[in-house]
């Protein structure tokens, strides 16, 4: 029996995907360890969204071959379909964003013929390649991938030219493999995608439809989207919003920057006035809802002036977080050919600034809970208290030993960054 390491980078879409390969590689009777282990093959599955990712991505490559040069070293997904001609002395198999599915036919070809083997693709992807899951052993949070690629073409990012074109997973096939996550006791399942809002643009269909019939599934608690952009946040996805609990209480919506300047730099698809108009109808349906978001410091052009304007933007949406990431220049982008690119220094200082300010507003938000009853979904119990998440995403700590898998009720106390302190 060979056994494998495998490495995850990046969003959870790669989660998804990993997840799916470390099924079939069970199926065909791998024994699946730690990455850290000796292994007869190692999986990196890589991100590039930003520099330090493609750094990360490098580094744990290099690091599976030089911990047994012997084994078979695979290299799959963004850091590869950018980097399609990447090479290393040791590594055996790369694979784009395009055959995850067929790893086992592959190690079982490397095997036979001990040759290296390169995938590599000509044009933007089109089609979904599909997977099916219906455990995750260890978690009590399902994810489910519907959806893969972007065509919004943001002049930062280069997700769209290593992803390919937006495409959906067929409707019942998301229904069905919701429905048996649910049969096999999870209560809780995460909609992921690279664009998820654009689910169904090339089907008959749209997202709308598509969580109107989850939420109906019979024993569905919670059902969060992983991310979702402003401009599709429609009436009819609002509706479900409004109709529904089983969609929980917090959405994750980027705005990437707090000035009209930078959103137009940046070719995002709405300006402040339609996002601040958007928050406004999303929290006229759910009033305490949690609405988290991610923001780039240091865009080319980025004066402290308008860095300021975004500080103030995001504290007067109160955002219940904010995910914060240095501008990292991508090859092949428009903003890459920008002029008025800032020094590393700024980036790094204005990170820090930002994360200062996320603990605010995230230290102002929990607050609103203490002294109240707040429902968690207990994920693991150490050192005498169990932790869990709410459906809009405070981190509870509660100060007894509670059933895993488990929807309990608990009284908020105080607030102890990063959780709530519950009894």
């Amino acid at each position: 029996m060979r056994s494998v390491g495998i490495l995850t980078l990046g969003c959870k879409v790669n989660t998804y995907e990993s997840e799916f390969v470390i099924n079939e590689l069970k199926k065909a009777g791998y024994e699946i360890k730690d990455f850290d282990d000796v292994c007869d093959v190692y999986i990196i599955n890589t991100c590039t969204v930003t520099n330090s990712s493609d750094n990360k991505s490098k580094k744990m490559i290099r690091q599976a071959i030089k911990r047994n040069n012997q084994a078979c070293v695979v290299a799959m997904g963004c850091f590869i379909a950018a980097n399609p001609d990447y090479h290393e002395d040791g590594l055996d198999i790369t694979i784009g964003n395009k055959d995850k599915s067929k790893i086992v036919e592959l190690l079982d070809q490397y095997f036979k013929n001990k040759e290296q083997l390169q995938l590599q693709y000509t044009g933007r992807l089109k089609e979904f390649e599909d997977m099916y899951i219906n455990n995750f052993p260890g978690r009590t949070r399902a994810f489910v991938k519907i959806q893969d690629g972007c065509d919004n073409f943001c002049s930062y990012c280069i997700i769209p030219f290593v992803r390919g074109k937006c495409r959906s997973k067929d409707e019942d096939k998301v229904v069905e493999e919701i429905t048996d996550l649910v049969k096999n006791g999870y209560k809780e399942v995460v909609l992921t995608g690279i664009h998820t809002g654009s689910y169904g643009v090339d089907l008959d269909t749209s997202f709308a439809h598509l969580l109107n019939r989850l939420v109906n599934i019979n024993g569905l608690e919670r059902l969060r989207i992983s991310s979702i952009e402003t401009t599709e946040l429609n009436e009819e996805v609002l509706d479900v919003l409004r109709n529904s609990n089983v969609l929980v209480d917090h959405l994750h919506i980027p705005i990437q920057a707090g000035s009209n300047e930078i959103l137009k730099a940046m070719n995002r698809k709405y300006d402040l006035d339609y996002f601040f108009k958007k928050i406004e109808e999303i929290r006229s349906i759910r009033p305490e809802i949690s609405i988290s978001t991610d923001v780039i410091v240091g865009f080319p052009g980025e004066s402290e002036e308008l860095f300021q304007t975004t500080i103030d933007t995001c504290r007067k949406l109160e955002f219940s977080k904010l995910h914060v990431f240095p501008y990292s220049e991508r090859k092949g982008t428009a903003s890459s050919r920008m002029d008025n690119k800032l020094d590393n220094s700024i980036k790094k200082d204005r990170a820090r600034r930002l994360i200062e300010v996320s603990h605010e507003l995230e230290t102002n938000y929990m607050s609103k809970y203490i002294g109240r009853e707040i429902e968690v979904l207990v994920e693991e119990y150490k050192d005498g208290y169990s932790y869990g998440h709410t459906g809009n995403y405070l981190y509870a700590k509660i100060n007894r030993k509670l059933p895993h898998n488990e929807i309990v009720k608990v009284k908020v106390k105080e607030i102890s960054y990063p959780y709530v302190i519950c009894e």
